[in-house]
């Protein structure tokens, strides 16, 4: 089969709070996270976003220890499935690739190239797939690819989404399983699923199959459980004046209370990585926030980080994929109804969204307020939804 590469994908995120303001620079930078129609001013309004946000941003990840934990946790899975995969293929070496901080894509691709991969296998850590998470991280490999001739060589192929594998759902059952077991009645227990948000519009419009894809994960994860809990899926990290997908956490939350629920146990579903969004939005914010609406007794699953079955499904995922009909970013950038998402057409302003943004949450920008007063001079300036 010769030298086999597995590339893990994921959006990064700042490992101390030096990197903060560099780590915003970079989410900002990028033409697919703010869309503005003079690419000229792209780098000078990312310096000024991530200059003006850096001390607000880093007072989040303070309170998580002073930075992401996302890489060393996203290391640590990689050098878990390398482990696991040496044991059936002769040559294989596990990679990571992040969107916006080290290591980042472009950085493993070249360690590939210089390692003579011959066969790779692309696995973002998003089990359900949208088009601002793993579908971002494809169209820059895609891009990286036609730039690159040398990579016409390096067979690949991509996993788009795999949150329909038997060990994911059973590492995930086993985990819930877990937290419900510390109450003194488990199955009278709410199980409050939180997914990361996205915009409406992304599903309504564009044909983003996450909402479909998160809603049927929570069905099979209930199924594996296999208890009679009730159960809630809600929407977190909404920010902006758009409608996002509904329920949003927060409202759930407050009406789960209004209910008179007060035990639940909150599943983090699509991350697989503890990161800012699991340590201080649901188990600060969030936390907060029940129990002001009268939930006493909140638990929270951790996240997969290097469960064995978590690690066991991804070794499957990559042998299977090894002895499958390779599938081409072609067949994953493009959505069901053809709706051109990325780039935006250069009159469609405005802000998109990633999977990890300070605080988890994703941002909406009032760019044409912020872009008259740039031009003006006058006054502070105003961003909405920007912690």
């Amino acid at each position: 089969m010769g030298r086999v590469g597995v590339l893990l994908l994921n959006l990064g995120g700042p490992d101390s709070l030096e990197d903060v303001r560099p780590f915003l620079f970079n989410l900002f930078a990028d033409p697919e996270i703010i869309r503005i129609p003079f690419p000229w001013l792209q780098k000078p309004l990312a310096w000024l976003i991530s200059t003006r946000r850096a001390k607000t941003s880093q007072n989040n990840y303070r309170q998580i220890g002073g930075g992401s934990p996302l890489r060393q946790i996203t290391e640590a899975q990689a050098e878990v499935l390398e482990t696991a995969l040496q044991k059936e293929l002769d040559q294989v070496s596990v990679y990571v690739g992040m969107r916006y901080w080290h290591p980042f894509t472009e950085e493993a691709i070249a360690r590939i190239k210089q390692d003579g991969v011959e066969k790779l296998v692309i696995l973002p850590l998003y089990p359900q797939f949208s088009i601002s998470t793993s579908g971002s991280s494809f169209r820059l490999l895609e891009r990286l690819w036609q730039q690159d001739p040398s990579l016409e060589n390096l067979q690949y192929t991509v996993i788009p989404s795999w949150y329909q594998h038997p060990n994911y759902l059973r590492a995930m059952a086993d985990l819930i399983a877990g937290e419900l077991d510390k109450f003194e009645h488990p199955d009278q227990v709410h199980v409050f699923f939180s997914a990361h948000g996205v915009p409406l519009s992304y599903v309504a419009e564009a044909g983003d199959p996450y909402q479909r894809e998160i809603e049927d994960c929570t069905r099979l994860i209930m199924r594996t459980l296999n208890r009679p809990n009730p159960h809630t899926l809600a929407y977190q990290s909404r920010v902006g004046p758009v409608e996002w997908l509904k329920p949003y956490t927060e409202d759930a939350l407050q009406e789960l209370g209004q209910q008179g629920i007060q035990e639940i146990v909150v599943v983090p579903i699509s991350f697989v990585s503890e990161h800012i969004e699991t340590l201080q939005e649901i188990d600060i914010e969030y936390r907060e926030i029940a129990e002001e609406a009268g939930i006493h007794h909140f638990g929270r699953v951790p996240a997969l980080n290097t469960h064995p079955l978590f690690i066991q499904s991804l070794k499957e995922l990559v042998i299977e994929s090894l002895h499958s009909t390779p599938k081409q970013f072609a067949e994953v950038t493009h959505l069901e109804k053809g709706v051109k998402m990325y780039p935006q057409e250069r009159w469609e302003w405005g802000l998109t969204t990633t999977a990890e943004v300070w605080n988890g949450r994703l941002a909406m920008l009032g760019f044409l307020a912020l872009l008259l007063e740039l031009i003006s001079g006058n006054g502070p300036l105003h961003f909405v939804g920007l912690l």
